[in-house]
Order: C-alpha cells, then structure tokens, then sequence
C-alpha cells in the first residue's frame, strides 16, 4: 500500500514525536530531583528552554524525514532506504541518551551515546543532503543543539 503525502508528513511528524515522548517519560520526573541536585556549568541554559528547543528541534526532524521520503528521483531509490536507517538510528541513540542520563542516572555513559548520537546525526545530515538538500540543511540546527548539549554531558560528567 502506497502511502499519500499527507499520510507522509503526519507519520514523519509523529514518529519523531514518538521519541520525544518515550525520552520525555525518564526526563520528566527527575528535573526537580536528581537533575536539580546535579551540579552544572555556569553555561547551563534555564530548564524552560529545553522544551521549546526539542520542539522545534523535532518538529524540523520530522519534516527533513518527509522530505527525503517524498522525493521521487529514480537516482535516490536506493540512497533513500539507507539514509532512512541512519535517520531511525540517531532516533534511536536521540531516546537512548534520554534513558542512560535520566533514567539510569548515568552521565557517562550518556556522554558516550551523544557522541554516538552526534556521528550518527552527521551521517544522517550527509546522506539527506545528497537526495534534498533542504532536509539536510533543516537537520543543522539539531546537530548544533546536540553538540551544546554533548559540551553540556561532558561538564556535567566533569563536576560531579
């Protein structure tokens, strides 16, 4: 069964939404406790931003995925399948880093997932770029945010 456009678009929406909510589940509760207690580089932004950062973050995601799996040149078949991997796998390591930080309490190893995180979203970038380069141009301003916030784990990791 072929899929419409607008089917596309609210399954690219909501498939990553699906990865916010699933990170959201072991973030959510320990703001106010365990990540409180954390301590935190002066460059720590306010806890209020990080929502509407992910957001947009996440809603740009989403519409980079559909745009990559809307386009219709024969030449990008086959790229298509694969850039779409890697896409699902930096969703994955992106749900990952939220469970082994808040989750499990684990900065380090978190440290260790947003660098694979991080890889995996450049080659995510690299690969969207070649069938529609405007879905991989809306995917800078994520790989930019993780490498803020890969800077961020690591400060963490080093004060406590």
């Amino acid at each position: 069964m072929k899929l419409g456009k607008p089917v596309r678009f609210l399954v690219s929406i909501v498939a990553c939404y699906i990865a916010a909510g699933l990170g959201s589940v072991f973030t959510t509760s320990q703001i106010a406790t365990w990540y409180l207690s954390l301590h935190k580089p002066p460059f720590n932004p306010p806890n209020w931003i990080f929502g509407p950062v992910w957001t947009l973050l996440y809603t740009l995601m989403g519409i980079s995925l559909y745009l990559v799996w809307t386009t219709t040149a024969q030449r990008t078949k086959k790229l298509k399948k694969t850039a779409i991997q890697y896409f699902i796998l930096q969703l994955l390591f992106n749900s990952l880093w939220s469970i082994v930080f808040f989750g499990m309490h684990a900065p380090l190893a978190a440290f260790v997932v947003i660098v694979g995180l991080w890889f995996s979203i450049l080659v995510t970038i690299t690969k969207f770029w070649t069938i529609n380069k405007l879905a991989g141009q809306l995917l800078i301003p994520y790989i930019l945010w993780v490498t803020f916030a890969s800077v961020l784990n690591f400060a963490v990791v080093l004060l406590n």
